[in-house]
């Protein structure tokens, strides 16, 4: 079923009637190549995507071509449902990776809203995810120092990823680049390679040929200041995720 990620492991969940119908309002399913965009800024759209297999991003242009990443995208998530009351985005969308991605016509999404005002509901439930997870990652930019920016980010996936059976927890594939990780954190790759150099010593957790190991979880999430709560998670997940304050090393520079 392509539908069956789709608030997986979250406190609202879908029924198997509701996934039905979502699956049968599925109009086609597209790939895309690393670095395709798939939306432009102020484009008028017709369809939402939900994101079946890879990473996507939200990013934000500056005037001389530097990128802002706003969010990332895993399996599972509907990458552009809040263009369905909107028509256009304020910022693209593009395939970090190769990915599939089915596309649902706002024809469909408004069939939903007009007959299933439950599943409406639960959709509405994503966009509202979506938001927290933007408020978390302006917070982290804003009052973290780097290397705690870092550490929130990958707990933050690694826990996303375990929602949707993507991860154990522990390890997890995550095929970006260091550069890619800078456009997410506000760093420069420089900076990146420093602060990744830094969590390896610490022995909080290594990033080597595009995977991703956490050695150890509760330094991790401590350093990073990071709780599951706002992604919205079920009870078993959010208990497995959540840690109590420990004493770590303070971390280096900024």
């Amino acid at each position: 079923m392509l539908v069956q990620r789709v608030l997986q492991s979250r406190r609202t969940t879908l029924t198997e009637a509701e996934r039905a119908y979502l699956e049968k309002a599925v109009q086609t399913v597209i790939s895309l190549r690393p670095r395709e965009i798939f939306v432009r800024q102020g484009e008028t759209i017709q369809v939402s995507c939900l994101l079946l297999e890879g990473l996507m991003s939200r990013h934000v242009d500056d005037s001389e071509g530097g990128r802002q990443m706003v969010a990332l995208q895993v399996a599972g998530d509907f990458v552009d449902l809040h263009g369905y009351p909107l028509k256009t985005l304020d910022h693209d969308v593009a395939a970090l990776t190769h990915v599939q991605m089915a596309l649902i016509p706002h024809t469909a999404l408004f069939e939903i809203q007009d007959r299933l005002p439950e599943l409406a509901r639960k959709l509405w439930f994503l966009t509202l995810l979506d938001a927290a997870m933007h408020r978390k990652w302006v917070y982290r930019l804003g009052r973290l120092k780097a290397v705690s920016r870092v550490a929130h980010f990958l707990c933050e996936t690694a826990v996303r990823l375990a929602a949707v059976d993507l991860s154990d927890g522990k390890v997890f594939a995550l095929p970006l680049t260091q550069f890619d990780l800078g456009e997410i954190c506000g760093m420069t790759s420089v900076h990146v390679n420093r602060v990744l150099r830094e969590l390896r010593e610490a022995d909080l957790c290594s990033w080597r040929n595009q995977q991703v190991e956490i050695h150890n979880w509760a330094g991790l999430a401590t350093l990073g200041v990071f709780e599951p709560e706002y992604l919205y998670l079920d009870k078993t997940l959010t208990e497995r995720f959540s840690v109590k304050p420990m004493n770590i090393p303070a971390a280096r520079g900024d």
